[in-house]
């Protein structure tokens, strides 16, 4: 360790000859490569007692207790052959990036104590200052906010327990928050002696619920006397969160404004990704509730028809399932949703994958695609006002393969999905820190995606968040996201978006524009979605009605062009229809089933879900396409409420 006289970071261009910048500078001098300040948690009680301005192992520079700044980035941090068991619970909830840190490295200590151990994605800004506590903010957050972070913390209840580091959750100053989002400074191991409970964390909460905007305080104060009995139940307590959530959401007016488009980039002479909605998309009543991005695999024989077959077959089965909830009286479960929203994934996966296997197409020769997709769904929920509202703010989001979603505002970006790839993989089983297995020359190298294997295989991720504040999801294909262009350049168009400056449309302009010159050689899909709400929690009188929700689409009602497929590609959709027909030797694999009380909200969507599997497992897409009478027959046999939504023949 050696005390700092010059502050450098060094530049991550691995071709860069004259690396080192001064600290405080955002490009490199020599190459003008972004610079990264990754600000890191130093564990342990040896970490407090170094001083600032310290370097620490030649290029860690100590900013404020426990918190140092890398400043040699492009070199992956030290890390033991055999990873200590504190590590394990990092790796194994990898996919609460969102709320939890990351096992980052190891410094070997001086002196006999043990090697500090470093985390990465902490709570901790842009300027190297921690986030503030939720103690801190408490009484300052809205009533939806603060009703919005109990949420977040029983959803790590259960995944924390089961690692025994569910104590992490009862440390104030361990819990911080950014914007909407709770962050975990780091995990705590739950001593052996101790077993703590639903009672632990309501008597935790109470100091909270004391000082609760007056909405939501009686209400928190009931829950909490239900998780305090000896006989409170995880799921019912779950339920009423929950109801309780939507309730309070619901209070305040959306505002929506989507725009989507598909460049083939600079290099390229086929566009194998698919975007919906896109700058010549007609108008659809799914607009903006839906959004999605499909980058298809599988050159111009078939990525370009992967991603279109994923895009339609979803828009399909999510109006099923926005006409469905709608008629429910009572907020529909996240987790049966989820069900729902993977039963659709597989169904999609399946009509790929029964496409390659009838072309006899093997290892790099199936065609396949990514997806990441937002559905804002309207469910009807009784505020905590009293009156009816048909949106309680919920967004879904899923992800397969390396597509990406982004939450921007004007203080923050944040990346909402995990990459599937094979570095990630490698921390998934325990075997590599992420820095570590980013080294092996096969990284990035997809693990999963739409189509390649049988829906068996899929490993689908699928987050429920609450909207509860003015930002922008951001939907792209890597061909914007690779060497991390959103995380450099989000202020660029956040804060002109933000503030009226310039439009949905524009913005999406030029962040294809953007990906063309940085990262040309691709494909880029962009889907944005301006989401706005009001500043003040309403409270109307009995008599006024609630306020109108208004929803505004960034696309202009003109007629799509049937897509021109390749020759090849064509060919993939060619069809043979039955009057008969016999399930697909690649059907989906049942989703479980949850309770016949749970089942009944949603049972009309899982007829159509397996009309669409038992269509000789072509996929109701190529019907579309080709043969649009016989999608009608099979329109004909869905029930009734369901026969409207199917897409009429041209």
């Amino acid at each position: 360790m050696m005390l700092s006289t010059e502050r450098i970071i060094y530049c991550i261009n691995p071709t860069c000859d004259r690396p080192a910048n001064f600290i405080g500078e955002r490009i490199c001098a020599n190459c003008q490569a972004p610079l990264i300040y990754r600000y890191l948690w130093a564990t342990g009680t040896l970490a407090t007692t170094i001083p600032p301005e310290t370097i620490v192992a030649e290029r860690y520079e100590v900013i404020t207790q426990q918190i140092w700044l890398d400043t040699q980035p492009g070199l992956p941090p030290a890390a033991p052959q055999n990873l200590p068991p504190e590590v394990t619970p990092y790796l194994k909830l990898y996919q609460q990036h969102l709320h939890l840190p990351q096992a980052y490295g190891f410094v070997s200590s001086p002196t006999e104590d043990g090697d500090i151990f470093l985390l990465e994605n902490v709570p901790v800004d842009e300027t190297g200052n921690l986030y503030p506590t939720i103690a801190s903010t408490w009484e300052q957050a809205t009533a939806v906010r603060q009703v919005y972070w109990l949420w977040q913390i029983l959803q790590l209840w259960q995944p924390l327990s089961e690692l025994a580091v569910a104590q992490s959750l009862l440390i104030p100053d361990n819990l911080r928050v950014q914007g909407w989002c709770v962050r975990l400074l780091e995990l705590h191991p739950t001593p052996p002696e101790e077993k703590i409970s639903l009672r632990e964390l309501g008597q935790f909460w109470q100091p909270w619920i004391a000082s609760a905007q007056p909405q939501v305080a009686q209400g928190l104060q009931n829950i909490i006397e239900q998780m305090c009995d000896d006989a409170a139940d995880f799921e019912t307590i779950t339920t009423q969160l929950n109801t309780f959530l939507l309730s309070a959401a619901a209070e305040l007016p959306l505002s929506l404004r989507v725009a989507g488009s598909t460049d083939t980039g600079t290099e390229l002479a086929q566009n194998e990704d698919t975007c919906y909605p896109n700058t010549n998309e007609p108008y659809d009543p799914l607009i903006p509730r839906l959004s999605m991005v499909c980058d298809g695999i599988g050159g111009h024989q078939g990525g370009e028809v992967a991603s279109q077959m994923a895009v339609q077959s979803l828009k399909l089965q999510t109006r099923a399932l926005l006409a469905e909830v709608a008629e429910q009286t009572e907020p529909v479960l996240p987790n049966l949703l989820r069900e729902q929203l993977e039963a659709s994934l597989r169904v999609v996966n399946n009509l790929i994958c029964a496409r390659n296997d009838e072309q006899k197409r093997q290892g790099r020769e199936r065609m396949a695609t990514t997806l990441v997709m937002a559905l804002q769904l309207p469910q009807r929920v009784v505020t905590l006002s009293g009156w009816p509202s048909h949106n309680a703010h919920e967004l879904y989001l899923v992800n397969i393969g390396d597509s990406r979603a982004y939450w921007i505002t004007r203080n923050y970006c944040q990346l909402l999905t995990v990459d599937d790839d094979v570095a990630w993989r490698e921390v998934r089983h325990l075997r590599s820190l992420y820095r570590q297995a980013l080294q092996r020359p096969d990284a990035t190298a997809l693990t999963q995606a739409l189509g390649t294997k049988d829906a068996d295989s899929l490993r689908v991720t699928i987050q429920r968040l609450i909207i509860d504040e003015e930002g922008l999801l951001l939907l792209c294909s890597d061909g914007l996201s690779d060497n991390n262009w959103v995380e450099h350049s989000w202020q660029d168009f956040a804060t002109p978006l933000l503030t009226g400056e310039i439009s949905v449309e524009e913005v999406v302009e030029n962040l294809i524009n953007l990906a063309n010159q940085k990262n040309g050689h691709d494909n880029t899909s962009v889907v944005l979605t301006l989401c706005q709400l009001s500043k003040e929690y309403l409270v109307p009188v009995i008599s006024t009605p609630p306020p109108v929700e208004i929803i505004e689409v960034a696309t202009p009602e003109i007629e799509i062009e049937e897509p021109a497929f390749a020759q090849s590609s064509q060919a993939l959709l060619d069809i043979t229809l039955t009057d008969d027909p016999t399930p697909s030797t690649h059907s989906p694999s049942p989703v479980q089933k949850p309770s016949k009380q749970q089942r009944q909200p949603l049972v009309f969507l899982g007829g159509l879900l397996a009309v669409l599997v038992g269509t000789t497992g072509l996929g109701w897409f190529a019907l579309w396409q080709l043969n649009p009478q016989a999608l009608q027959q099979i329109c004909q046999k869905l029930p009734q409420t369901l026969q409207s939504l199917c897409p009429q023949p041209k």
